[in-house]
């Protein structure tokens, strides 16, 4: 593993990457970020002290880069367009509040987090930390590859959209219902819209400064759920689904995976490097789960979803590669460095105006 790392960062020192390796595994086998716990898992004979130090240094260590992590996840993306989806995560640890948002990729069913940035405020972030996050990213992804970018209704507002548009970069985003369209509240269009129905304007209208079509429907819950986007109206919806996959990934990365928020760390700066190892792990899981899913049909329940995700399906067969080794953990390490499979697309359904 530490081998590997150092074809990504030929500029560290190979006793720090081995100790990153270890920890790296550590959390895998511990699904944990506890430090201690972590340190249970390491492959060292030393006390449980000293092991505990040794993660604490990992996180400790300026060295690591949210750009370091970012390098070992480029060579997962597959060639082509691109599915981009931006969403914040956040927990408190006592009555400390620790905020994340995240710019990540949609690949096997999975979102993979590329670029993130620690907010040091509660609640919705501000245009100015959105347009760095994207700006970040468009250094090694340039807008052409970017297919579409997924928001909910945070992620709004004129300046916003209109920075996407000046990098033509395509957004489908969810508005809020006191969004003004053209003198009308959207919350007063098809009043009578009934679950299952999908409606929308007949021709596209100005929306945050820019003409957009608007796209509504009922979720299952009842709640209007409003999608305004420069893509064919007829994929509008069919895009915005996929932002659910985001949901599943911070499910990944925290209670229900690898307990991110399990940890006693609340420097802003230890939070990233810590958040940017739980990526490469979910990253790695996800592209094994990928090939898995490949030739192995994943078990479904009664209405036709996968029991297990794809992540879930990834860490049980790495945890086990990286606790008994042998070829199987060599053929694990090689699909790190291996792109996704091209996703295909799907057949656009129809609405009604």
């Amino acid at each position: 593993m530490a081998t590997y790392l150092h074809t990504r960062w030929p500029h560290r020192r190979t006793d720090a990457l081995r100790r990153l390796a270890e920890v790296l595994l550590a959390v895998l086998q511990a699904e944990s970020t506890l430090h201690r716990k972590i340190a249970l898992h390491l492959p060292r004979s030393a006390t449980l002290e000293s092991k505990t130090r040794t993660v604490a240094r990992v996180f400790h260590d300026a060295q690591l880069t949210p750009q370091d992590v970012t390098d070992v996840l480029l060579p997962l993306l597959p060639d082509g367009k691109l599915t981009l989806i931006m969403d914040r995560t956040t927990w408190h640890y006592g009555q400390t509040p620790l905020n994340i948002l995240v710019l990540g990729v949609l690949l096997g069913g999975a979102v993979i987090p590329l670029v993130w940035s620690i907010l040091p405020h509660q609640g919705n972030s501000c245009t100015a930390a959105r347009i760095l996050l994207v700006a970040r990213l468009l250094k090694v992804i340039p807008a052409r590859r970017w297919a579409v970018l997924i928001a909910d209704r945070e992620f709004v507002g004129r300046e916003w959209c209109s920075f996407l548009r000046w990098k033509r970069i395509r957004h489908c985003i969810r508005i809020r219902e006191n969004t003004r369209i053209e003198d009308e509240l959207v919350r007063d269009l098809f009043t009578t819209l009934q679950l299952g129905q999908v409606r929308t304007l007949f021709e596209r209208t100005w929306v945050y400064g820019g003409w957009m079509h608007v796209v509504i429907t009922l979720s299952p819950a009842g709640d209007r759920v409003i999608v305004a986007s420069d893509l064919p109206v007829l994929d509008v919806l069919r895009t915005y689904r996929l932002r659910w996959a985001i949901e599943s990934a911070f499910s990944a990365l925290k209670a229900r995976g690898l307990n991110l928020e399990a940890t006693h760390m609340t420097a802003p700066e230890r939070i990233s490097r810590l958040f940017g190892l739980l990526c490469i792990a979910l990253a790695w899981m996800t592209r094994i789960g990928a090939q898995r899913t490949e030739t192995h049909a994943p078990r479904q329940d009664k209405r036709g979803r996968a029991v297990v995700s794809v992540a879930r399906i990834g860490w049980q067969i790495l945890s086990q590669a990286a606790r008994w080794g042998g070829e199987v953990f060599c053929d694990c390490l090689q699909l790190l460095g291996m792109p996704f499979p091209t996703a295909s697309t799907s057949v656009s359904r129809s609405v009604r105006c």
